[in-house]
């Protein structure tokens, strides 16, 4: 749930510790507002108060996760020396006002740092059906896993069983809802690609199970035999909620879901158009062709990669003009699966009729304005009944000051003269002084704090690729001045390479010459200032929740000020997934309800 100190947060807390956050980032912005790799070239370590860097000058790394990164209890902090008090009270400060990140009545972490559940394989959750884990990473298993009984419970809680999964990708949430837990799930992607390989994996999953049930094989875990439907297309936060309800019901027929056959058919080509920015699953390419993922095509192209069809599901909206201008032509069904029951059997729209529909969002480390999405229309659209949002990717997120950020592509104009941005969403945030967060900042927030505490513990290697960089920052702007925060992230393993190897590879990501000669000298002495760097870099690190505390607050006050109660919950393990805290929402009246889901493990 939503505490600090063990203790619920009601609304008028909630709003002071908004107030609370943006005061100390109007203090300390700068520290998080910093680009590490201005270390040198801004003298960043010179704007620090001095009573500051006289106690974290040369600091060793295992101290620094001792003393300021991690929260321990004040007896049991030991300093080297005397720290000034306004160091310590930002320490406090910082480690007082974030959100707790500590799941409740979860298992701890083994002797590798991995949860119990990897206790005898590292790579294999010893709590998930193997049919799951395969293609599946050892963080996504955790993952999973934990937010599928989430969904699973306020699904029993609110009595719908229809969950739309937005921002998909391989399906892995899906597959498991659907298939583990035996929800109704339609998956929505805007990668088609990765809409393609959720089916391809889906069809694994199948083939899978027939293989057991042809030797009799005793399965201890129970698997329901209802598959996801798998939609390619955008979901526009700002887009009416009768628009986005269009979107899921152009579905794929689960008739010619890619599980509606037990292997390559002749028909698999067949595919018919839809205009618009949609796309349903591709039906199959024959497997001889040794691709994984099958090659995109231009909208209204007929054969693999081309959009394919649902088009009939746009009759089903009854009442409502079709959007797209024109009628799609029907697909070939084949037969189904002898293995495979469907959602809704030969139905074309998975959701049901929109009259009839009752839908629980879920999003899994949906990005930037994807997360915002979920929540204004589960707020606007009266078909959806509860929601589960785990965010990710803060910097990707539109605001007044930046309404496209870097990496993200241009927005259509919006459809309102008042458009809508990503932060903040609730009136309180968006009225305090000093609420705005620069890209940076919410780019920090989505680092891992354990995970670099862990580091400095153990002294490892890659801290000095900060200093690195740094360095060479200095280096290309003595070269070219017009160069300015240029990425050369395509060196691989930094760390192990020596300075000149570095710098040598780094000049010539950047376009300069790399054999210009370097001054030792100079050089050495910013080197000689690692540890200072890893220092500064932890001084931010440690506002880092507090940003991610402050982006979380504006949704949970949003959601309260729209009139709808809602829950957030630590729910993975923050050392091996960082970004753990899952909104809950509903709109029944769930108080004691909300607070179960996160219960023992």
């Amino acid at each position: 749930m939503t505490v600090l100190s063990g203790q619920p947060l009601s609304l008028e807390e909630q709003k002071q510790l908004a107030v609370n956050i943006t005061h100390v980032l109007s203090l300390y912005g700068s520290i998080v507002d910093s680009y590490i790799i201005e270390f040198f070239t801004d003298n960043l370590w010179g704007k620090l108060p001095y009573s500051w860097q006289a106690v974290l000058t040369d600091l060793p790394s295992p101290q620094l996760a001792a003393v300021l990164l991690e929260k321990g209890k004040p007896e049991e902090v030991c300093y080297s020396v005397v720290w000034p008090l306004s160091l310590l009270a930002f320490k406090a400060t910082a480690h007082t006002l974030a959100f707790s990140r500590t799941p409740r009545g979860r298992g701890g972490m083994s002797a590798t740092g991995r949860p119990e559940e990897f206790r005898e394989n590292r790579c294999q959750s010893a709590k998930l059906n193997p049919l799951f884990r395969k293609h599946v990473k050892p963080k996504k298993q955790h993952e999973i896993r934990q937010l599928g009984k989430v969904v699973k419970k306020l699904s029993e809680i609110t009595r719908c069983d229809q969950v739309v999964d937005i921002g998909s990708g391989q399906g892995h949430l899906s597959r498991f809802l659907a298939f583990g837990l035996g929800l109704s799930v339609t998956a929505i992607e805007g990668d088609g690609r990765l809409v393609d390989m959720a089916t391809k994996f889906d069809r694994e999953l199948v083939w899978a199970l027939e293989k057991k049930q042809a030797r009799r094989a005793k399965d201890p875990w129970e698997i329901s035999l209802r598959g996801p439907s798998h939609v390619a297309g955008w979901v526009d936060p700002q887009a009416p909620w009768q628009e986005f309800l269009l979107l899921p019901q152009r579905g794929i027929d689960t008739a010619q879901s890619p599980m509606a056959e037990s292997g390559p058919s002749p028909e698999a080509g067949a595919t018919c158009d839809l205009p618009g920015p949609w796309k349903s699953i591709p039906p199959t390419a024959p497997w001889g062709g040794g691709r994984d993922v099958v090659e995109m095509g231009k909208p209204g192209e007929k054969g693999p990669g081309g959009w394919g069809c649902m088009a009939a599901a746009r009759e089903e909206h009854r009442g409502s003009p079709d959007p797209f201008g024109s009628r799609g032509r029907g697909c070939v069904p084949n037969g189904p699966h002898p293995l495979y029951r469907p959602s809704r059997p030969m139905a074309v729209n998975p959701l049901g009729p929109l009259a009839e529909g009752r839908l629980l969002l879920t999003g899994l480390h949906a990005c930037g304005d994807l997360s915002v999405a979920l929540l204004r229309h589960f707020t606007r659209c009266p078909h959806v009944v509860a929601v589960t949002s785990v965010a990710c990717c803060y910097m990707k997120l539109t605001t007044q000051e930046e309404p496209t950020p870097p990496g993200l592509a241009a927005l259509p104009p919006p459809s309102t003269d008042r458009p809508e941005y990503g932060y903040p969403l609730s009136a309180w945030v968006a009225g305090l002084p000093g609420h705005t967060l620069s890209y940076k900042a919410r780019e920090a927030a989505c680092h891992a704090i354990e995970d670099y505490a862990l580091r400095l513990r153990s002294k490892s290697p890659i801290l000095r690729t900060h200093c690195y960089r740094a360095t060479l920052e200095m280096l290309i702007r003595a070269a070219d001045p017009a160069k300015r925060r240029l990425g050369v992230q395509t060196i691989n393993k930094a760390h192990q390479l020596a300075f000149e190897e570095y710098a040598r590879l780094g000049l010539q990501c950047v376009g300069l010459d790399p054999a210009a000669p370097l001054d030792r000298a100079y050089v050495d002495a910013m080197l000689a200032q690692q540890q200072n760097v890893v220092a500064f870099f932890s001084l931010a690190l440690l506002l880092a929740p507090l940003v991610e505390t402050l982006i979380l607050l504006d949704r949970m006050i949003y959601l309260q000020e729209q009139g709808f109660q809602c829950q957030l919950i630590p729910l993975f393990n923050p050392s091996f997934s960082p970004r753990n805290l899952v909104l809950v929402a509903a709109k029944a009246g769930l108080d004691s309800a909300l607070s179960t889901l996160a219960g023992e493990d």
